[in-house]
Parts: C-alpha cells; structure tokens; sequence
C-alpha cells in the first residue's frame, strides 16, 4: 500500500489533506511524507511509525531514548551524518543503530564496519534524529560537569571570578537544562552554597554547586540577558530572552526574589514555535474519553475548558484537540501566551503585554475575523471569562483553560468570575481536569506482589489488580525509575441533567454525583487503571492527585 493510502487507512490524515499534500508535492517536488509534515497534517514521528509498518521495521523514540556517551564516541559526528545513523546499543554479538530511511543500506555496512558486528536497524523519526545528533556530539566537546569543575577550581585557586567565565557558565546550566528536558531551572544560594537545581518531569533535581562568589556575577549576566535592572535587588523583578542552541530558539522567562541569602533566579523554558509531536491518543487519555473529546470538538459551538494546575499540560491538550479539527474547513484563531506549537492552517496570534495587547483585548477583536473556532489561552479574569462564554453562544466553538483543581469545580469558578448561569449553562459543553504522571522506566521495570495497602485500596475502588510495577532506577532515568510523563484525566460531559444542575447553581457534591452517574469517571479511578496496566506508581498518583 502507498504511504498516503497507508495514512488514509490509518485514520492519520484525511483523504482531502492527501489530495492536498499531492498538489503541494507537484510544486516542491517532495517526497509525500515530507510535504505532508511540512504542512503539519502529520508529525515526524507519526510518519516514521507509519513507514516502519510499511517496512516491517521496530520503530525507537529517540527522545526516550539515552544513548552511552562511550558508544556515541565510537562515531565521528561527520560519519554519523554522512552515513545517517546512530549508534544505540552493543553486546557482544550485535550493535543496534536508528536510521531515517528504510532503504539505507550505507548505514548499515558502515555501522558493519566500525563495530565489526551484526547490525539490527531500528527506524526512528528524522526530528528526534538530528536533535539526538546535536545534544550528543555538543555535550561530548561541552560536557557541563567539565565547565562548572573548572570555573570552581578558579575562584578556589585565584579567589577571583574572572568575567570571561560567566558567559560560557550561564549557557552550560541553560544548555544542561535543555538536554534534560527541564520546565525550570533554579538558581539560589544555600547554606552559603550556590545550588542549580533542575525540574524535570515536575520534579527538582539537584544538578550543580557553585562557589559563593559565583552568586553575584551568574545573576547579574541573568539579568543583563532578560533586560532587568542589575542594580535593583531589594523586590522582584521578571524578564525574558531567546536562547538558541541545537538549531532551536527557547524563549526563557526569567523571575528574580530577594532571599535572606541573596537574590534568587527561576529560568522556564518555553520550547515555543515548535512542531506538534502529540495527538490525543499519544496524551495517555483512554480510547473512551478520546472518542468523546472528539465528539466535542466537532459541535458548532460552545465552550471546551480545560483545567488543572500549572503545568498539568493544559496548552498541549488544547493543542492536540485543534489536530482533531478539519482546519481547512474550519477557521481557527488563537490568542497564546505563548505560541507554544505551530499549527498550519491556523491564525496563531501572541500576547503582547508591551503594548496592552492581552488576551482581553484578542477576544473583543478576534470575532470580527469570520473564525468558527477560538483558542482562547486562559480564563484569568471576568471580562475574559464573559468574553470567552459570549463568543461560545454567538456561534463560536471556544476553546480555554482554567485554573481550577477538579472538572466540577470549575462551574463555581466561573460563576465567581460573573458568568450568568443562563448563559453558561446554555454554552458549556465539556470540562476536561487533567494532570500528568511520571511513567515507569521500560528499561529498569519489574514488578512485585501488591501490598495490603494497595489491595485495600483496588479493592475499594472495584479494580483488579495483579502484580505491581515499578522502577528499579537505572542510568537511562538517571535513576530515577521514570521516564516521560502521561496524562490523567476525567471529563465532565454536560447533559440536559448537568445542564439543569448547572441553571440551579447546585453545589459541587451535586455536580459530582451527577457528573459520575453519567459516565464520568474521576480523575483518581483513570490513575488507578493506569497502575493496574502498570504504567505509572501509587506514589507517583498520590504525589500528583492526592
């Protein structure tokens, strides 16, 4: 079968996209798969699954996926591209490589050749490919433990700092943080100690400690890069800059507080602007509430909420609905803070708070342009909130966060927040509260009998269970015993009940009550099932839930 047909059958893209990547490729000239991703019908790592059960190939996530350092090392940077493949495992007998191409044949008997071994190919995507390419041989010639070793043997041996040091410093931490895949890095002053500690997976890790007399100069070249005020310590202050490295721009935000110990730094890193690797079913949603969110986000109009914490992945599953949507048939506009993802065929617009240019002042203006769907980034106040529920019930799809903990709270959220109870009773189509959980390491996975904690609580929830998995900790999860994060979730369908409920302002237990009889399934209960499919741990769902 050809590779569009093969997408087709796969429920990946439309027939209509195919006959439109056909028409792109016979002006550029690219292979199909190529235009297709281009277009962003299709992901990288979709096409590279898609084409291995064509080719009868295993496909590898390289992004899951930590390579030795003394095999990586084996390969030159310039045969590893010349070829296109790298090197991913060796025993005795065999050396594992990933490649890009089903059909190169070159990769394998240089592969051959090097090792001196047989050589099993694994096919992975071209994006996770020369990404893995640039982290690899960049750490290898600019390994982070090297950097900070030397910059603290120099204030320790010279008692000075000198200043051609704290450039190249600053982007190590920043280059670490980016490898590990780090939502923030932490830079602050500890027991007369400067710590640099990492959140990787919603979790701090401690990643370096520096000389005290790094504290002052490491902020200040912080604060010169974000545009703050390097003078002013005594009341916090925030920025912002463009980081480039690994062929990439991440737009980092930068919080600064006065601690007893001297000023502390927060660094998030927003990997914006880049393609969309995740659809729904990749979220870890179950195949239940999939096939409902897509029923939602094909009604007319209304409103869609998601809600959770910050950092529960909101903006991602937003994202991933609007992949749901026929974009060519549908107008779709957004107001972001920021562009997290680039979507084609969509009108994605960013907040500007330079020149007042907010989510407020998007919304009054974005229906004057003809759109039948709105991605509103976040309800933050009432006149977002009554602007988003007016678009929804003038025949606008909506689509929104909220910061609220559980689906059914976010009704008396909203009703704080002004919203007429007509109105969002008549608009209001679905509630998604969703959180994410570390996933257990494939690599290091065993299991072990339940204890009786553990039975009694499957058991009160009607839950079987058979053995329990969970993380020994190994190199590849820096020892952690989880790779990766999913989702869990529980989505509150509103009904001609709920409906009813909502016009009455009955309370939360009511809601609740009502929520579950209809099929809702909490939030806690989708986390249990998780456990018992030994994807995640007890500890890591009560840590994250409760």
């Amino acid at each position: 079968m050809r590779l569009g047909d093969l997408l087709v059958s796969q429920n990946i893209i439309t027939q209509e996209e195919l006959y439109i990547g056909l028409n792109v490729q016979k002006l550029t000239g690219e292979a199909i798969g190529e235009c297709l991703v281009r277009l962003g019908f299709i992901t990288y790592q979709e096409l590279a699954e898609i084409l291995a059960i064509q080719q009868r190939f295993e496909y590898v996530d390289l992004r899951l996926f930590n390579i030795p350092e003394a095999l990586i090392k084996k390969v030159s940077k310039d045969t590893v591209l010349r070829a296109s493949f790298l090197p991913l495992r060796e025993d005795e007998e065999f050396v594992s490589i990933a490649i890009i191409d089903p059909a190169n044949l070159f990769a394998i008997d240089t592969a051959k050749s090097i090792f001196r071994k047989k050589v099993k190919a694994y096919l992975t995507d071209k994006e996770g490919f020369y990404d893995t390419i640039e982290k690899a041989y960049y750490f290898i010639e600019n390994p982070t433990d090297l950097t900070v070793e030397t910059v603290n043997k120099n204030v320790l041996n010279t008692g000075t700092v000198p200043a051609e040091f704290i450039p190249t410093l600053v982007e190590a931490i920043l280059a670490e943080g980016i490898r590990r895949g780090a939502t923030d890095i932490h830079i602050m002053m500890t027991s007369g100690v400067l710590s640099v500690m990492y959140r990787v997976d919603g979790i701090l890790q401690y990643g370096y400690a520096l000389h005290r007399a790094l504290h002052s100069p490491v902020v200040t070249r912080i604060k010169i890069l974000s545009k703050l005020d390097i003078a002013e310590q005594r009341i916090p202050q925030d920025g912002s800059f463009v980081y480039s490295i690994f062929g990439r721009n991440f737009e980092v935000r930068v919080s600064t507080i006065p601690t007893i110990e001297g000023e502390s730094v927060v660094m998030r890193i927003l990997f914006g602007g880049s393609q969309l690797t995740y659809s729904l079913r990749r979220l870890g949603f179950t195949e239940e509430l999939v096939a409902v969110l897509k029923e939602l986000i094909r009604k007319p109009h209304g409103i869609i909420i998601v809600v959770g914490p910050t950092g529960s992945g909101k903006s991602t599953t937003l994202y991933a609905l609007l992949r749901e949507v026929p974009r060519i048939k549908r107008a779709v506009v957004t107001i972001e803070d920021p562009v997290e993802y680039r979507l084609s065929f969509v009108k994605q617009s960013q907040v500007n708070e330079r020149i007042n240019y907010d989510f407020k002042l998007a919304g009054r203006n974005f229906m004057r342009h003809d759109p039948d769907i709105i991605l509103l980034g976040e309800i933050r106040d009432e006149e977002t909130a009554q602007i988003a529920i007016r678009a929804s019930i003038t025949g606008h799809l909506v689509l929104s966060t909220l910061h609220t903990n559980e689906a059914v709270t976010s009704i008396a959220r909203l009703f704080d927040l002004g919203i007429d109870r007509f109105m969002l009773s008549t608009s209001l189509l679905g509630v998604l509260s969703q959180r994410l959980v570390r996933k257990i390491c494939p690599y290091c996975k065993d299991k072990r009998e339940p204890n009786e904690r553990e039975l009694k609580i499957f058991k009160q929830h009607d839950i079987e269970i058979g053995e329990i998995a969970f993380g020994n900790g190994c190199a590849l999860c820096n020892f952690s015993g989880y790779i990766g994060r999913m989702a869990v979730g529980e989505l509150l369908v509103v009904n001609d009940e709920i409906r009813d409920l909502i016009y009455a302002q009955a309370s939360i237990s009511e809601l609740q009550m009502a929520a579950m009889k209809n099929g809702m399934i909490p939030i806690k209960i989708d986390g249990l099932k998780k456990i018992a499919q030994g994807l995640t741990t007890l500890e890591e769902l009560e840590r994250i839930v409760g």
